[in-house]
């Protein structure tokens, strides 16, 4: 099965947030379950850099009329040495910042472009026009930002094309762009309807991957029925609703070749999963790297975040004081609203003993935070998947969270009977306010101070197996059903309407 992967992120070589990490950890999966991968990724500086046995596969011209040539670049990603190929655009991608946004966070003003490219040259390499002698059978592509590949193989009326499926990673990020960028991408005006790429009077890069694309996934069961509801649908329930029996949830996986607290190379005292011992020698050293008190017995309460209000982070500043009351420790690593980030960072200066606020992302300090933390802090309004959690449980860090998405389908509340069977490995609360929020987290302190209930909760969190193989294997069944179908369109004219 020759399954090619589009993804504007993939760990090791660029990352922002999970996607990363799904598309570097899944195909890695696939082809350990026998598939024949190759992920395609923007060339942009760090994964240039960080790409192994680069080598030039040909010329893909100038797909979008902006002057320059675009080339196909062939390497592997590190450790896992699934095959990569970069698009080598330096006028599009060569540049300081992140992949989406400038070093002010503003988005890159010509994202149409740039993202218009990636979704371009995933649907060329399908084609007899791409420079590679390897064609997919499948086109898996992620997110908005690929969510014009289908759209472009629909266009080109092709008489045979690959399956094509389209994972929602977060519904709520859609790419929206003026309608004069349909005709400047390559799309033909009639393909700018209700039934197509319109989506308010703006083009959707979003929902072009969604009315496209023969089968639609998202990343957790729970997911994929709440963005069918206008509650989480973002506006769009109404396509989603109608392409309901192409819809399904397959839950994300971690890579515990990564995220492996015995193996770790980041943490100060690698140790074996339920080992309280070196947990203990993991939380001291935390504490002392973040200047916290060295309080063993006080809950250290960690958070490892984008801070945004979909993250659930303002119902943790307004139930800060009480945990704090509580005798909590509170350590933060992430980045996001000013405001969220201003409010974390004059906590912390204001209770420097308890309250940690480390602004940016750090990879380290994230595994640090998994190996030392007692208690990890998801109180997210909204959680397509959610992967922390997945890391919490490896390291023995029991997650406080929602019950949403992704959240929703791997955590067990904690009560009598989840700890009679052991089967707690959580304390979820069901009402997003801070009012519950802080009842789950009043819960966990008081589990806390009872080391033999809460040792048969971290028991029940180590027991937990999210690996990718099982997730792979609902994939390669997936695409099995689309290889060789040669569909012309996923959804078919006049089918579905947002």
């Amino acid at each position: 099965m020759r399954v090619l992967f589009a993804s504007s992120e993939v760990f090791p070589l660029i990352k922002t947030g999970g996607l990363a990490d799904v598309s570097g950890a899944l195909p890695a999966a696939l082809a350990e379950a026998g598939a024949d991968m190759r992920i395609l990724l923007p060339g942009y500086p760090q994964a240039m850099d960080a790409t192994e046995a680069k080598r030039e596969v040909g010329s893909l011209g100038d797909p979008l009329a902006i002057g320059a040539e675009t080339r196909l670049v062939s390497g592997k990603l590190p450790e896992s040495g699934v095959p990569v190929w970069l698009i080598d655009c330096p006028v599009l991608f060569q540049r300081d910042g992140g992949p989406y946004q400038d070093g002010h966070g503003r988005d890159w003003p010509d994202n149409a472009l740039r993202f218009g490219l990636l979704s371009r040259v995933a649907a060329q390499l399908c084609t007899d026009g791409s420079p590679a002698k390897w064609r997919p059978q499948i086109l898996h592509c992620n997110d908005w930002q690929t969510g014009l590949a289908p759209a472009y193989l629909h266009a080109w009326e092709l008489l045979a094309r690959p399956g094509t499926v389209f994972t929602i990673h977060n519904i709520a990020y859609q790419g929206q762009f003026p309608p004069e960028m349909v005709a400047r991408l390559g799309f033909p005006p009639e393909m700018y309807a209700m039934e197509g790429l319109e989506y308010y009077d703006s083009l959707s890069f979003l929902k072009g991957g969604l009315y496209y694309s023969d089968r639609l996934t998202t990343v957790s069961p729970r997911y994929a029925k709440e963005i069918q509801t206008p509650a989480f649908g973002c506006g769009i329930e109404g396509l989603l609703s109608r392409r309901a029996t192409d819809l399904c949830g397959i839950l994300n996986g971690a890579d515990y070749g990564v995220w492996d607290p015995e193996s770790d190379s980041h943490l100060a005292h690698p140790f074996k999963p339920g080992d309280t011992a070196g947990k203990a020698r993991n939380k001291a050293a935390l504490q002392e790297e973040l200047g916290l008190a060295p309080l063993p017995q006080a809950p250290l309460m960690v958070i490892v975040s984008r801070l945004s209000d979909h993250k659930g982070m303002d119902l943790v500043l307004a139930a800060l004081p009480a945990i704090l009351a509580m005798g909590a420790q509170v350590a933060l690593v992430g980045t996001g609203d000013h405001q969220l980030e201003d409010g974390f960072r004059a906590a912390a200066a204001a209770h420097p003993a308890q309250v940690a606020a480390c602004i940016g992302y750090s990879e380290q300090l994230a595994h640090r935070m998994m190996a030392g933390g007692d208690i990890l802090l998801m109180p997210s309004r909204f959680e397509p998947c959610g992967l922390t959690q997945f890391y919490a449980f490896r390291y023995g860090t029991v997650p406080v969270a929602h019950a949403t998405g992704g959240l929703a389908d791997t955590l067990v509340d904690t009560g009598y009977d989840t700890l009679m069977t052991g089967t707690a490995n959580g304390f979820v609360f069901e009402h997003c306010n801070a009012g519950a929020f802080q009842w789950a987290v009043e819960r966990a302190v008081a589990l806390h101070a009872r080391p033999d209930q809460w040792r048969k909760i971290v028991k029940a969190c180590v027991a937990q197996d999210f690996s990718w193989g099982r997730s792979a294997l609902r994939y390669l069944d997936l695409y099995k059903s689309l290889a060789g179908t040669g569909k012309g369109g996923g959804n078919g004219k006049g089918r579905a309407k947002a």
